[in-house]
């Protein structure tokens, strides 16, 4: 668990079901991005759109105007960190990129057609989500046959299609998409087999923080007061394998990872 990276959510919206309207400000955004660094997150990703259940779409020049300045400032600020964007779509991708980003995080998995070849072109690197329809949709489409076998192979068909564009496999992260598209019950399940992403050659990235699923399992209505699940959620996923974990609180997080490791050891 030493190699786990924190990946620090850093969402520059309005409507983020969480942290939403906290960090809108280029100023707010940064300083906040600086103090998960200083709190222990190896990795700073940043959003300009919500992808909440029920979300509605923006533009694309209203997203890059909210992330493009917080990226630049962040990559001048932080030389020795991960700037990553969440973002599904290749023009804004493109700008934030060309601004200093190392990572785009693509919740939709390559909907958007030019969106490999634009992280390829960058030599970047790319997460690749799994999500039924999109954030308005997903939730109205759960079911599966083969919820593991389903997610695998769609995983798969999206990997191969970035391969194709020219991103290597070590350039790849893949994300099963906890709470996008699956059931409440669904979501541990996913986090039992992160070994199962692992197998496919690429790293993975868990993000549990705050989701609707944890307040399922412990009757927490409000995604702020979720912490200890979050926690939980995340210790389970570094246990079981998970290379990056994606949260809101980083020093928490941080703190447990360090505490959990030393008490496991054995000699």
């Amino acid at each position: 668990m030493d190699g786990v990276v924190i990946a620090g959510i850093l969402n520059v919206t309005p409507d983020s079901f969480s942290d939403g309207g906290q960090y809108l400000l280029t100023e707010q955004a940064v300083a906040r991005g600086l103090q998960m660094a200083h709190e222990g997150a190896h990795w700073i990703d940043v959003g300009g759109e919500s992808t909440r259940p029920g979300a509605h779409a923006v533009s694309e020049q209203d997203e890059a105007a909210r992330v493009v300045p917080v990226v630049e400032s962040l990559v001048r600020r932080l030389p020795d960190h991960i700037v990553s964007v969440d973002t599904s779509k290749a023009a804004v991708a493109d700008k934030v990129l060309g601004a200093g980003a190392h990572v785009i995080n693509d919740v939709t998995g390559l909907e958007d057609p030019e969106m490999a070849a634009t992280v390829a072109r960058h030599e970047a690197e790319l997460v690749i989500m799994h999500m039924r329809g999109t954030p308005r949709s997903m939730q109205t489409n759960t079911d599966y046959h083969d919820l593991l076998g389903e997610i695998e192979e769609a995983l798969m068909a999206k990997a191969a299609k970035a391969a194709k564009a020219g991103i290597p496999a070590h350039r790849l992260v893949l994300d099963p998409g906890i709470g996008f598209g699956k059931a409440p019950t669904d979501n541990a399940l996913l986090i039992q087999h992160v070994q199962r992403w692992k197998a496919q050659g690429h790293r993975v990235m868990i993000g549990a923080s705050r989701k609707s699923f944890l307040g399922h399992l412990t009757g927490v209505a409000d995604p702020g007061a979720r912490l200890a699940g979050s926690l939980g959620a995340a210790l389970a996923a570094a246990v079981n394998g998970a290379d990056i974990l994606r949260v809101h609180d980083v020093k928490e997080t941080r703190d447990a990872l360090v505490v959990f490791e030393a008490c496991r050891r054995t000699g």
